[in-house]
């Protein structure tokens, strides 16, 4: 069984995130780079499964600029057997369905009998790439699971819905997406870190994978305005001098709250 697991590196989530007010993309020099927490649970739930089944061959794959290349290795030394990182000058502001298309176009030239991917990335938080892989992929899709149960031809798991859960499954060739609510992935060792250099990693362009796009890839989506957060104004302060509640009553009705 291949399984193929979608990795991305993402701003610091504790850091600060910031936008350059001239491109309107992230600037992710601002703050440190690391490999998103749910892409890193998405690989704990595909090693896992390898843990158990010898025959599994466990790919990481990452569509970022070169200098993510030691956050796609990370994955390496968590423990998949290979990367395919998909570089290009191109891809610089691609928006969803340009990464989608790049992303989908990288599966079919790699292979899988399963992917695996996080509900959204903690950077953009779309929360719409899983299902438009799997469109462009033509299977079944399987998101936002809160368990998975991985099978020899199959993968099954539970939803959590507003009135309750479903259980659902897909038959292989499929695309999953899972949730925060799936364990916390496996740190590195020294092993897996030793072995992670010498482990296949791959580059692949847009001409590699046959995808068209004219620079800067942004332009398929038109930005109309953009302007920076204001700064966080002090809030008001009631004090009780034995008419706070009515105070409090006022303020909920002002800013109609009430």
């Amino acid at each position: 069984m291949k399984i193929v697991v979608l990795v991305k590196e993402v701003p610091d989530t504790y850091g600060d995130r910031k936008l350059s007010l001239e491109t309107g993309i992230a600037d992710r020099a601002a703050g440190e780079a690391v490999l998103d927490e749910i892409g890193e649970r998405s690989l704990e739930v595909a090693l896992s499964y390898a843990d158990a089944h010898a025959d599994t061959e466990v790919v990481v794959l990452s569509m970022a600029p070169e200098s993510a290349t030691a956050s796609v290795r990370k994955g390496l030394a968590m423990g998949a057997g290979s990367a395919v990182h998909v570089v290009d000058e191109g891809l610089l502001g691609a928006d969803l369905g340009l990464t989608a298309e790049v992303l989908a176009a990288a599966l079919k030239h790699v292979g899988f009998d399963l992917v695996i991917t996080g509900n959204q990335s903690t950077d953009g938080s779309g929360g719409v790439l899983p299902a438009m892989l799997a469109e462009l992929l033509d299977v079944p899709a399987a998101l936002n699971l809160v368990s998975v149960q991985i099978a020899e031809g199959s993968v099954s798991g539970v939803r959590a819905t507003d009135a309750g859960t479903a259980e659902v499954s897909a038959e292989f060739p499929a695309v999953i997406s899972i949730t925060e609510a799936l364990p916390d992935a496996r740190f590195p060792n020294f092993k897996g870190i030793v072995a992670a250099k010498k482990r296949p990693f791959d580059t692949l362009s847009l001409a590699d994978l046959g995808v068209e796009t004219e620079p800067p890839a942004a332009s398929r989506s038109i930005m109309i305005a953009l302007s920076e957060k204001p700064p966080r104004q002090a809030g008001v302060k009631i004090v009780d001098e034995g008419d706070g509640g009515r105070k409090l009553a006022e303020f909920l009705i002002q800013n109609r709250l009430a």
